[in-house]
């Protein structure tokens, strides 16, 4: 028996420590651990930022849409809060009233010009789409300067030109919400008192359920108008401040937008100036215009539309130059205007076809282009000039807009051109009518047989006839200051 009982009590010591050795090591094995936590964690920490970054720049987006999507409504608004250069600018201009259709309402064309305006060389600068009057101030400056009349405008739907118009539209009213708001304006034509005695009466408000309505409303649509429309412009702003003959300047898309113009309008040309207009294409990409967060971070943020210019218009830019551009170009709805006038850019324009037709066929031309961009961009400008036979090429070297370092060299190419040119004989300038000759001729000849004293008023006459010839032509409209 005592054999038995020794046998269990020695080896229960031995069960007993050997679970001891499992429950340190667990503890030794489980001290790491919070280690390898703590660097888990540390790990994901830039996922955080990014997170948070992400949603950051996506609230201030949302911000600048909200923003940009109000901004139009208020023009006052915007014209107050313009720097001070673009206001400088405005009051340098005037506007021109046009018209584009009978049914249309007239829109307001912003101009500036410098130089005498009985110069014999008139220049009118149509700046490209995206771009506006602002970036050619300098340019009309040098012009009237050397003596040109130099005038630069704002396309409709670009710079201090109108963007928006008010259009009377017909809207047929149907279903439920139209019938609900037929009642309504019902009873607000009514009064409410009818209203309510119909409510009383019926148990409803009698109308005319089956009758088709048509309802009038104005709304606001952006001017984007076509090469059409463009070329009408043209024609009432040359005849409007007495252009005729012109020296058309078409810088960027407007060779592209005024091309069938100017084929049809040989009188009122004297010669054209291609600067940096390509056939096809703008400078400024209007892709990134139509994107709708990206546009919005564009035109929202000064520093991201700099860049933009730099890269794509301008070699260099500077920060005020280019807040001046961002603004008109998106203040009043502007961004809309310009993305719906380049989708009327004919993109199969062939500008060899367009050399040969009759209107454009020994019209004087120039080609200035920039040779400071690419080869590729230096390349496309010397097809561009093969492509005009009687066209001078001449380069500069600056961007696709101009830069104030080299608008003094472009004025001067403008001007060399035009100077060489035979002198604009003016349609206000034909000669006068037969019946209004014969009458100078028989006063001139009537003053010579009349005695000394009636001498002396007839030297008076005939040296104000010199002055006052113009004037009288004026009257019937020959003059150049009626023209203006």
């Amino acid at each position: 028996m005592a054999i038995i009982t020794e046998e269990p009590d020695a080896r229960s010591p031995l069960k007993q420590r050997k679970p001891l050795k499992p429950t340190s090591k667990p503890s030794q094995s489980t001290a790491p651990k919070p280690i390898k936590s703590t660097k888990t964690t540390n790990a994901t920490n830039p996922f955080h930022f990014w997170f948070y970054f992400t949603i950051s720049v996506s609230l201030v987006t949302l911000i600048f849409m909200i923003l940009s999507s109000l901004y139009p409504q208020d023009p006052k608004t915007w014209f107050l809060g313009l720097p001070l250069n673009l206001r400088q600018h405005y009051a340098k201009g005037r506007n021109i009233k046009v018209q584009t259709a009978p049914n249309q309402p007239q829109i307001e064309v912003f101009a500036i010009q410098e130089g005498p305006s009985k110069s014999s060389d008139q220049v009118l600068i149509v700046h490209g789409l995206g771009c506006s009057s602002f970036a050619f101030q300098k340019v009309v400056n040098f012009l009237g300067v050397r003596g040109v009349h130099a005038v630069a405008i704002d396309l409709p739907g670009s710079g201090f030109s109108d963007k928006t118009i008010v259009v009377e539209e017909e809207h047929v009213d149907d279903g439920v919400l139209g019938r609900l708001k037929d009642m309504y304006n019902e009873i607000q034509e009514k009064g409410i008192f009818w209203g309510f005695d119909q409510l009383v009466e019926q148990g409803y408000v009698n109308y005319e359920e089956n009758k088709i309505r048509v309802s009038k409303r104005n709304v606001v649509k952006a001017v984007d108008l076509g090469p059409e429309e463009i070329g009408k412009v043209l024609g009432q702003v040359i005849d409007t401040m007495g252009l005729s003959p012109v020296d058309l300047v078409l810088h960027d898309s407007a060779l592209g937008l005024t091309a069938n113009w100017v084929s049809e309008n040989r009188g009122l040309l004297r010669s054209v100036v291609v600067l940096d207009s390509a056939p096809t294409g703008t400078a400024l990409p209007l892709w990134v215009l139509e994107m709708p967060v990206l546009r919005d971070a564009v035109l929202g943020l000064g520093f991201a539309f700099r860049r933009l210019l730099g890269t794509c218009c301008s070699r260099s830019v500077g920060n005020l130059e280019a807040e001046g551009h961002r603004i008109l170009l998106k203040g009043r709805d502007g961004r809309r205007a310009v993305v719906g006038m380049g989708k009327s850019l004919n993109c199969s324009f062939d500008l060899n076809e367009w050399a040969a037709l009759d209107g454009v066929k020994g019209l004087p031309m120039q080609v200035i282009w920039s040779d400071a961009l690419s080869k590729e961009w230096t390349e496309e400008g010397r097809q561009v000039a093969d492509a005009i036979p009687q066209a001078k090429f001449v380069s500069h070297s600056g961007g696709r807009w101009p830069q104030e370092h080299n608008s003094e060299k472009i004025a001067e190419s403008i001007y060399q051109f035009v100077s060489s040119l035979p002198k604009n004989v003016k349609q206000t300038e034909e000669p006068v009518p037969e019946h209004v000759q014969k009458m100078f001729d028989e006063a001139k000849s009537g003053n010579h047989h009349h005695h000394h004293g009636h001498d002396s008023h007839g030297h008076e006459h005939d040296h104000g006839h010199g002055h006052a010839h113009a004037g009288y032509m004026d009257a019937y409209g020959l003059g150049q200051e009626w023209a203006m």
